[in-house]
């Protein structure tokens, strides 16, 4: 009977692939395309999706062998992959890599003041292969939880967005996590003359715009961490 890994060493040699070859597609090892063809190991969620776009096939027909190569039904949608169920026990992918969380911490030396530092235990999973798409050294990626409802409709409380804050460059326009003495926030920034920035809100009715010159921004210690390249959480 045809198995998962047998549909996929018949892909890619159909593709005229040998193992090296396509794990260079997949920025794996050959290590481990060997592991799946000879099912040591079973792809799942969205290394499966990338082995199926690789190969030219779908993942349906590499879980099941009788489905079509091609959907026939127009769709204004765009299916990624199964959805993975993980836990922190889980083993990382040979792609995967943790992505750890900001978040502010009250500092001893006490007056309230806090600063933002990167947490111990709280982590999000990434596929290597999705952060190079988005021009991001997983080095550089970090997660923030958005507080409030300031950046509503777009981020509601509660959400989830990672930075890369290999990328600090101000585009008009674009969000960015801030670091404003201490707070960590994320808002729209805008370029003002002379060095200084506007902070935008989505929810500007309830949340105006904030400006500072170049020297607010340096007497409040106003730095931009990174810009946001990913966002999500539950509507």
């Amino acid at each position: 009977m045809s198995t998962l890994g047998k549909r996929i060493a018949r892909k890619r040699e159909q593709a005229g692939l040998n193992q090296s070859e396509l794990a260079r597609r997949l920025s794996v090892s050959p290590q481990a395309v060997q592991k799946w063809e000879s099912e040591v190991s079973v792809p799942r969620g969205r290394r499966l999706d990338e082995i199926a776009l690789a190969l030219s096939t779908t993942v349906g027909f590499l879980v099941t062998g009788d489905a079509p190569a091609r959907p026939t039904i127009d769709s204004n949608a765009e299916m990624l992959g199964p959805i993975d169920v993980w836990d922190d026990s889980t083993p990382l992918e040979d792609d995967e890599v943790y992505v750890p969380f900001l978040k502010e911490v009250e500092l001893s030396a006490g007056c309230g003041r806090t600063a933002v530092q990167e947490s111990s235990n709280r982590k999000l999973r990434f596929g290597r292969i999705s952060l190079r798409n988005k021009g991001v050294d997983p080095g550089s990626a970090k997660c923030v939880t958005v507080a409030g409802n300031s950046m509503e409709p777009v981020l509601r409380n509660g959400s989830t967005v990672a930075v890369d804050t290999g990328n600090t460059r101000v585009l008009d326009g674009d969000m960015y996590a801030i670091d404003h003495a201490g707070q960590l926030r994320v808002k729209q920034l805008y370029r003002l003359p002379g060095g200084g920035l506007r902070l935008r809100s989505f929810n500007r009715d309830e949340h105006p715009d904030e400006e500072y010159t170049a020297q607010q921004v340096q007497d409040q210690e106003l730095v931009v961490l990174g810009r946001v390249f990913w966002s999500g959480g539950f509507h």
